[in-house]
């Protein structure tokens, strides 16, 4: 599929896996609408041909706004989700039992909020020209290794990218009349703004940890793969694990 002179929304667009995506996505010339929390927008670095968009992706009419904004600009075609939280929290803990809340707040956000960008993008999508082989555009959504691989603490995590992967076959065919195809990836230790404050030890003490390449992975290399799912036309329902075959353990 062209990318070319088309918009695009990168959910969790200000930095990490969004940012590099944006970038990448913008490079090979998309309108990109980067869209994120605004704190997290007064931070991202000004780069050609994106456009930041403040919204919070599970509330629907702010969604909505963002992608009226990207199809008043193109044809909206390729949609990549990374908007998420990872905080770490045990069934059981000497602090008691887990938070409810905070249970909720991560399904609500990374399930329900990728849940909510593909419904309202996925409509936009369905209504823009097909190509000669009935195609209109491109879901990718992130989940995690933790899908399968969940540690100690991260039961809420886990849970939620758990139902990224549900979701993905089915949602792929759901759209697959509309001419939309839906993939997801689901990175392993990737040096994203998330381990910012770890020392190095633990930094190089995760990379040990991987079978090769012996190296934390890097935003560039997630959308690179997000680019060249968008290429493929025949790669549809898939998740695609970036995880330097690394199969976690429980700690």
């Amino acid at each position: 599929m062209l990318i070319s002179d088309t918009s695009a929304i990168v959910t969790g667009g200000a930095s990490g896996l969004g940012g590099a995506t944006a970038k990448a996505l913008a490079d090979q010339g998309a309108r990109v609408f980067a869209v994120d929390l605004p704190v997290a927008i007064d931070r991202a670095p000004e780069v050609a041909g994106v456009t930041y968009v403040g919204a919070d992706v599970t509330e629907p009419d702010q969604v909505q706004a963002a992608v009226d904004a990207a199809a008043a600009h193109g044809p909206l075609r390729t949609v990549v989700n990374c908007a998420g939280i990872g905080p770490s929290a045990r069934i059981l803990s000497k602090k008691g039992p887990h938070d409810l809340a905070l249970f909720k707040k991560v399904v609500e956000i990374n399930l329900i909020g990728t849940f909510n960008v593909v419904t309202l993008a996925a409509q936009e999508i369905a209504k823009t020209e097909a190509d000669e082989h009935g195609q209109r555009g491109v879901v990718i959504n992130t989940a995690s290794i933790a899908a399968f691989d969940g540690q100690i603490g991260q039961v809420a995590y886990a849970a939620s990218k758990g139902g990224v992967v549900g979701m993905n076959l089915p949602a792929a065919r759901d759209l697959s009349t509309s001419g939309i195809r839906v993939c997801t990836i689901a990175p392993g230790i990737i040096d994203t703004p998330m381990l910012a404050t770890v020392s190095d030890e633990f930094r190089a003490g995760l990379a040990a940890g991987i079978p090769f390449p012996k190296r934390l992975g890097n935003p560039e290399e997630y959308a690179t793969l997000a680019l060249s799912i968008i290429a493929q036309d025949y790669l549809n329902g898939e998740v695609i694990r970036l995880d330097g075959a690394l199969r976690m353990a429980p700690r």
